[in-house]
């Protein structure tokens, strides 16, 4: 019987934290969205101050200012193509967020290199239950699989030491 309450309330626990992943994303998506929107603006002024000083991009831009004997000029090209790399990856984390399911989008977010991004969305990331019919059954499902992962290896100490303290019958 406590076996059986300990696997219900282990569900429960699972499924609820399960069905925040959908919630996460969404938050995490805004994040990126915004994000992704003010490097865009930096990335469009970089663009507009090659094209009006006839580099044919910006990169080669960067390039001729990486050259230059101004140690601020050069660590201002170091931001600059920072912020390039940084406005690529976005440019990567919106087509998943736009076109990825969920799975992809839980990837992404989890990846390590992006543990910055996630923890700053935590920060404000309110517990909530997800509206669409993917959530939920992601939820569900991701629910499901935590729970078996955590109450199967205790189901099988519990069997095995049943077995031990029965007694022999031959």
């Amino acid at each position: 019987m406590i076996g059986r309450l300990f696997d219900k309330l282990t569900f429960g626990v699972t499924l609820l934290l399960a069905l925040q992943v959908p919630q996460l994303a969404d938050h995490y998506q805004q994040f990126l969205a915004g994000m992704y929107a003010s490097t865009q603006w930096q990335v469009e002024g970089y663009e507009a101050t090659a094209k009006a000083f006839g580099y044919p991009d910006v990169r080669s831009m960067i390039q001729q200012h990486q050259q230059n004997s101004e140690p601020s000029v050069r660590a201002d090209a170091r931001q600059k193509l920072a912020t390039l790399d940084q406005y690529a990856e976005l440019q990567q984390g919106i087509a998943v967020f736009a076109n990825g399911n969920l799975l992809n989008k839980t990837l992404y977010m989890f990846t390590p290199s992006r543990y910055s991004y996630l923890e700053k969305t935590l920060d404000n990331f309110k517990p909530g239950l997800p509206l669409t019919s993917e959530g939920i059954v992601f939820g569900v499902v991701v629910g499901l699989l935590l729970n078996l992962m955590l109450t199967q290896p205790c189901v099988f100490l519990a069997r095995r030491l049943r077995r031990r303290q029965a007694p022999d019958t031959v």
